[in-house]
């Protein structure tokens, strides 16, 4: 390896915006139920936009979890590639939004980017204020646990329960 981390699984949201924090909580949650090998890495990266650009560039796979705004069914789960998202993203409706694509592109522009897949949910509520996600968010955790274990099988990675 070169020094770069082979996945990381980055979960990106805001956390004050009820469901829209969904890939950080998720993030926190799975790092409890999970021991995973050196070569992954678990990033909650919030908002952070341009401060994501290290992380985005220090991993041979990135792995996001987000929620994704379209009119489908709330609690609805996506996968998808770099590509395909790009075609299928509605106008932002947030700066970290704006703030993610334009990493990926940085770190294109810079050749050191990543292979990219997006995890994603249709979120219930992000109109108020809250750092507590809707109870609906919370049931899909079990469900976005089992895309990404497969999205980690196919790359070859196999983490272990923790029992702690």
């Amino acid at each position: 390896m070169s020094g770069k981390h082979f996945i990381t699984i980055l979960g990106i949201g805001n956390i004050l915006m009820k469901d829209e924090g969904f890939g950080v909580h998720f993030v926190r949650w799975i790092e409890g139920r999970w021991k995973f090998p050196p070569e992954v890495e678990v990033v909650e990266g919030g908002v952070m936009g341009y401060g994501l650009l290290g992380t985005v560039c220090g991993c041979e796979r990135l792995i996001v979890v987000d929620v994704l705004k379209t009119n489908d069914e709330p609690g609805a789960v996506y996968r998808f590639t770099l590509g395909e998202i790009e075609a299928k993203l509605p106008p932002p409706a947030s700066a970290h939004e704006v703030q993610f694509l334009d990493v990926l592109c940085k770190a294109e522009m810079i050749d050191e980017a990543p292979e990219v897949v997006f995890l994603c949910i249709v979120p219930e509520n992000m109109e108020e204020m809250d750092m507590e996600m809707t109870p609906l968010m919370w049931e899909k955790f079990p469900v976005m646990e089992e895309l990404l274990m497969r999205e980690l099988d196919r790359c070859g990675i196999r983490p272990e329960r923790d029992h702690a």
